[in-house]
């Protein structure tokens, strides 16, 4: 007898009501599994049917934000409504430029954690020496640095960067990654994560490391859900995450 997976379904994210809620999920699920920076970083998302996006408000904590909280902006920077709280500037340059020239990208997550960071201080990048990592095999890109992101004229290379990947590795800066939805990019982000801190400290036990053969790393990367339909990234997992976050504290649906 063969076990068969049920197939995996899209989870219909059709208003801005919808979206706000599912991104709050997505900051309150950083700050539970530690991938926050105080009130630094942040998600966006493609507001449905619209020419703005949503992202976080500057100064609260990612544990703080509900989807009232969250801030739309159009595509030239302008607030969009009677937002409360004003939004961060290095987040409209990366997340405006990205859901701008990509219409297939809806979620945005750029994220500074302690791997992440450190990886991206290596010029190896991330190496494919284990599994997590391997689902990113030839689907990640790498941007130089070029300090604080506050120069628009920035975007054009970011975009350049990400072109036919679903992450990319800021160099000297921290991680970023893109999906069709909401649940893919956290599944990304959670996983990419992942393949940083499991690389860090394999490099920290200065112990020989063992690589898996190239013909390996070429045969495995497709067998991932996310490499043959990346838009089904996360979905099967993102209820679970949902219900994660109502156990440990119900106000984030605000």
């Amino acid at each position: 007898m063969i076990i068969k997976d049920a197939p995996s379904k899209i989870i219909p994210m059709q208003s801005e009501g919808e979206v706000r809620l599912h991104l709050a999920a997505v900051y309150r699920l950083l700050a539970y599994f530690k991938m926050d920076d105080l009130i630094f970083t942040h998600a966006s998302v493609r507001v449905p049917g619209e020419d703005a996006f949503l992202i976080n408000p500057f100064g609260l904590l990612f544990r703080e934000i509900t989807p009232d909280v969250l801030v739309k902006l159009d595509f030239a920077g302008r607030v969009v409504g009677n937002d409360r709280y004003p939004a961060n500037a290095a987040g409209f340059v990366i997340h405006g430029a990205i859901l701008a020239a990509n219409p297939d990208i809806n979620c945005v997550i750029h994220t500074h954690t302690r791997a992440g960071v450190a990886m991206s201080c290596l010029q190896d990048g991330l190496m494919p020496i284990n599994q997590f990592a391997i689902e990113f095999h030839k689907r990640i890109g790498y941007h130089e640095y070029e300090g604080i992101a506050f120069n628009m004229e920035e975007g054009a290379r970011l975009n350049r960067d990400i072109a036919g990947n679903v992450a990319l590795v800021l160099r000297n800066h921290g991680l970023l990654t893109v999906g069709a939805n909401i649940p893919a990019s956290f599944y990304f982000t959670y996983y990419l994560e992942q393949a940083a801190q499991v690389q860090m400290d394999v490099l920290a036990s200065g112990r020989p490391i063992l690589h898996p053969s190239p013909e390996v790393v070429e045969a495995t990367m497709p067998q991932y859900t996310s490499a043959f339909n990346p838009p089904l990234a996360g979905q099967r997992m993102w209820p679970a995450m949902l219900r994660l976050l109502d156990a440990v504290d119900p106000t984030w649906r605000g």
